[in-house]
């Protein structure tokens, strides 16, 4: 625990994009039970959009990330979190690098997913995180359900101008069109599986359970920075 309270600071790895890192931060907000400024979370955000782009092949991102971490831990951060669902594929880069646990964001993600009843899981997201999700849903007996090619590389394009600030009518039209594509074809939960994602599309807008892995793992956040829930073992 830090000396000046009794939860743990925690470290974000944000900027991928800073529009989700925000919401995030929002998110952590929100769900800290508090009556006066002191008795919220301390937080220590790097939003580092200069983060190489996590979908682009050969890109240095896991080493960026890395170095942000060790950065956050010298500022005092105890626990790690990173609103990012591609960027997990670093996740234990960032944990031997750092010496810190971080919350896994798609473990929470497939978990809630697993726990709907489903067998079939819808994704929306980008291809790291897609593999990332394949994985973590196998291993939990669900399969996944993901757009054909033309359409995912339609959801980037969508997913892109959605980082871009596009937040209109048309850019929501089209995720719920994505995640009405993912139900008819036998998705019976559905994962934002990109941050971006639940800033243009919310539960109302699907007919099937929208899991929304940011707000999983803010609420995840506040419940071991305050104790109510074991701290995760590095590299767990």
């Amino acid at each position: 625990m830090s000396e000046e309270s009794d939860s743990l600071t925690l470290g974000v790895l944000g900027g991928m994009g800073p529009a989700a890192t925000l919401d995030f931060l929002a998110k952590i907000l929100a769900y800290t039970p508090a009556e006066k400024d002191q008795d919220h979370i301390r937080v220590i955000a790097d939003i580092n959009p200069k983060a190489p782009d996590r979908n682009v092949p050969g890109s240095d991102t896991g080493h960026v990330l890395a170095e942000m971490a060790g950065a956050l831990r010298g500022a005092g951060a105890e626990l790690l979190a990173m609103p990012c669902n591609t960027a997990h594929a670093h996740a234990d880069l960032i944990q031997r690098a750092s010496g810190l646990p971080l919350i896994d964001m798609i473990d929470l993600a497939a978990e809630a997913a697993a726990e709907s009843g489903a067998i079939r899981a819808g994704v929306l997201g980008a291809k790291g995180a897609l593999k990332l999700y394949r994985e973590y849903l196998a291993a939990r007996g669900l399969g996944m359900v993901a757009l054909p090619p033309d359409r995912q590389e339609a959801f980037m394009e969508t997913l892109y101008a959605i980082k871009g600030g596009d937040l209109g009518p048309e850019a929501k039209r089209q995720m719920k069109a994505y995640a009405a594509e993912l139900v008819k074809g036998g998705a019976e939960v559905l994962i934002a599986g990109c941050t971006e994602v639940p800033l243009v599309l919310e539960p109302q807008d699907v007919k099937v359970e929208l899991v929304d892995p940011a707000d999983l793992l803010a609420r995840r956040c506040v419940a071991v920075c305050l104790g109510y829930e074991t701290i995760p073992q590095v590299g767990a």
